[in-house]
């Protein structure tokens, strides 16, 4: 049997595969999936399109109601402050990740006394392979020509 983990690293896998950034989330209710995403920012061109944020507006529209207090949500990597934002405001009280996010994490201010609401982030042991995804990726994202690179060369 697939964990719930093992879905959301096969959404990063398709995020991979069409050449957006390789996150893939899972939002579980009950021991149910509900909803799945992956990045599609490029797909979109929409800067919000991040892999959370996608299963939450799935999860939402399925139950009907922004609150996803009785969901836990699984992640490929730690979500970023965005997507912290917004497993906050959906009230989702678990987030299980795979790897840690060095560059654009939430910063741990899931640790913060100053939220008035507070959610579980807790890192799953033994996913190095979400990080070597990643780390895969950009190397070859690097070292492609066509790339169009997001910052200017001086």
């Amino acid at each position: 049997m697939k964990s719930f983990m093992d879905m959301a690293y096969e959404q990063a896998l398709k995020a991979y595969a069409a050449g957006e950034i390789p996150i893939g989330a899972v939002i579980v209710k009950g021991g149910k999936v509900i909803a799945r995403g992956h990045n599609v920012r490029e797909k979109k061109q929409i800067a919000t399109a991040h892999a959370e944020i996608v299963a939450i507006e799935k999860a939402c529209k399925k139950l009907k109601s922004w609150r996803l207090d009785d969901c836990e949500m699984y992640v490929t990597i730690e979500p970023c402050v965005m997507c912290f934002g917004a497993v906050m405001n959906a009230r989702i009280p678990k987030v299980y990740y795979g790897a840690d996010d060095l560059n654009g994490g939430a910063f741990k201010l899931y640790d913060s006394a100053l939220l008035n609401w507070n959610a579980q982030f807790i890192k799953l042991e033994n996913e190095e392979r979400c990080s070597e995804l990643l780390t895969e990726f950009f190397k070859k994202r690097r070292l492609s020509p066509e790339v169009k690179k997001p910052w200017p060369t001086i």
